[in-house]
């Protein structure tokens, strides 16, 4: 078997193998995809399970610890307002010795701190010696103190915003009231224990006003509160956010770790409840290490297969080299030909530039003559008003006189204008279109061919609705249209005694404008439409009018056609769409 037939038969096995190494590379990810995706949703829930499980029993924790510290403090103040030395000091105003009692007392019980008030509400014993001699007679622990018969519990915010808490109770002696002793209970030391730890955690009271919090900021803020003045970028700040419904989170906040687990609890303790936050880093950690390690033996057996693709194709490879040969000679002819072709495509472009250039010619002499013919029509009405207005001046009616001034104003306006839309003859824009009412359209042009009309004796028929014919178009260039076409009425009732031009507007779906005469009709209706084809003497038109109001009509969304009436003369019609897509209106 030669080298060329070996090639031709791997050729012809190569779409069958390619299409079996595709089908099974796309099996092993679908495989590896899933192994994955089950792996991490087994192991996620798992983990989390136990997250939830150490979430909540150091939840129970923190606030055993709270509540066991708060009751073991609550005894202390019974047992000081009923020691004698206290007593003896409050009876006597010894109080030489009392604040040395109170700090072994302290140093015993293990209390934050202690005071011992008189009844006038003055510190005469403290274990911060910095408050003897105090007067704290409005505070509210005094206060509530002397009015309760049992300890008081207390609450104090600082203006740093942190919150003291104190158990007092009254010292009385035969029914009369002597002092009042303070006990101060440490809860901040808990705040340190809980940060040692990956939880944000909270205390509110009953009236939902955060007083411990890992978060400074946080005390004495109501939750929405404290969310609103945490930073942006705090991750206890998105971890919040995020738990409304922490078992709806999208699978991506698993990933990325952002998500947190929320547990609150009741205290057992004047109303007051513990939330705590968890994040969900560690589980993400321990599922991602599973993860990796599936993904790194995947990757092996990915790489194994791709090695042993590769050795395949590289024996393959040296098959292919035997034809690169006759693949090179076959090459160097095709840029030969190549070469060839590219002279041929330089000369056949610079013929196109040749008739391209020829093109813009007639076009330029073709626009040429469009701006003489459209405005011959303006300028014959501006002489016959200037006629009109030197004979009026003449005779001193200067009123009349002004009025032909300002029609021929309003003719300067309207070549202005019919220069600028043939100048954008081939653009074929839109970007003048508004609603606007066909009759005065046609009124409108009536009254430009007035002076002709009157000059020729020309009777003028108008059949119109009584109302409006709404369309959506540029009026000017309506305008321009129907008076060509009145213009041609014109020229072909020439010959004619009595000559009759008919003007026909209906309404509806589509609105039809038809002029119809009495002349002599068109004899070649194949080419009336076609520029520069036109009947009239040489010096009398060009030809370009019917092809101008064509292009117009057709920018406007409709058609200019044209035919023999049944009784003679020319009939053109012009249809619209029309703007309100309203019914036909009965005609006057």
């Amino acid at each position: 078997m030669s080298g060329s037939e070996r090639g031709a038969r791997e050729t012809a096995i190569e779409p069958g193998a390619l299409w079996r190494i595709r089908g099974v590379f796309i099996l092993f990810i679908a495989i590896a995809v899933s192994v994955v995706w089950i792996t991490n949703h087994f192991l996620t829930q798992r983990f989390t399970e136990s997250t939830r499980s150490r979430a909540e029993v150091r939840l129970a924790l923190y606030s055993g610890n709270l509540l066991s510290e708060l009751q073991r403090n609550s005894v202390v103040p019974l047992l000081l307002s009923r020691d004698p030395a206290l007593i003896g000091a409050l009876t006597s105003s010894d109080f030489s010795q009392s604040t040395a009692r109170l700090i072994d007392y302290r140093d015993e019980i293990g209390a934050a701190s202690l005071m011992l008030l008189d009844a006038d509400g003055r510190v005469v014993a403290a274990t911060n010696r910095n408050l003897l001699g105090t007067g704290l007679r409005n505070a509210g622990y005094f206060v509530d103190a002397l009015r309760s018969n049992d300890t008081v519990f207390s609450t104090t915010r600082q203006e740093s915003g942190s919150v003291d808490f104190t158990y007092s109770r009254r010292i009385e002696i035969a029914g009369e009231q002597i002092g009042v002793i303070v006990v101060g209970v440490d809860l901040r030391k808990f705040e340190t224990s809980w940060s040692g730890f990956s939880d944000a955690v909270m205390v509110s009271d009953s009236e939902g006003q955060i007083i411990l919090a890992t978060e400074s900021r946080w005390r004495g803020l109501t939750e929405a509160e404290a969310l609103s003045v945490r930073s942006a970028p705090s991750a206890i700040e998105r971890a919040i956010r995020a738990t409304a419904d922490w078992a709806a989170l999208p699978v991506e906040a698993f990933f990325s770790g952002d998500a947190v687990m929320r547990q609150e609890a009741r205290i057992g303790f004047q109303g007051w409840r513990m939330t705590s936050f968890t994040t969900y880093s560690s589980v993400r950690e321990r599922v991602n290490a599973v993860i990796a390690m599936e993904i790194m033996g995947f990757s092996i057996l990915l790489a194994g297969a791709f090695y042993l693709v590769s050795r395949r194709a590289q024996s393959r490879s040296i098959l292919f080299q035997r034809e690169s040969a006759e693949l090179r000679q076959l090459n160097d002819a095709l840029q030969r030909e190549i070469a060839e072709r590219e002279r041929a495509e330089k000369n056949l472009e610079v013929a196109e530039q040749t008739i391209q250039q020829s093109s813009k010619l007639a076009m330029l002499g073709e626009m040429s003559a469009a701006v003489s013919h459209e405005l011959n029509q303006p300028l014959a009405a501006m002489k016959t008003y200037l006629a009109g207005a030197k004979l009026l001046l003449q005779r001193k009616r200067s009123e009349e006189a002004l009025s032909s001034f300002q029609r021929i104003d309003g003719l300067i306006e309207r070549m202005t204008a019919i220069t600028r839309q043939l100048k954008s003859y081939a653009r074929k824009g839109g970007d003048a279109f508004e609603p606007i009412d066909a009759r005065l359209c046609l009124s409108s042009a009536l009254e430009m061919m007035e002076p002709q009309l009157k000059r020729r004796k020309v009777e003028i028929v108008r059949s119109v609705p009584k109302e409006p014919v709404m369309i959506m178009a540029d009026r000017i260039r309506l305008e321009q249209v129907l008076i060509n076409l009145m213009r041609n009425a014109l020229d072909a009732t020439s010959g004619k005694a009595d000559p009759r031009i008919e003007l026909l507007l209906t309404g509806g779906e589509t609105v039809m404008i038809q002029v119809r005469d009495n002349g002599m009709g068109i004899e070649d209706l194949d080419a009336l439409f076609e520029p520069f084809y036109t009947t009239k003497a040489p010096g009398d038109g060009v030809g370009l009018g019917l092809a101008i109001s064509s292009g117009i009509v057709n920018d406007l969304g409709g058609r200019l056609t044209a035919r023999n009436g049944r009784s003679g003369g020319a009939v053109f019609e012009v249809r619209l769409p029309s703007h309100d897509a309203g019914g036909a209106q009965a005609a006057e």
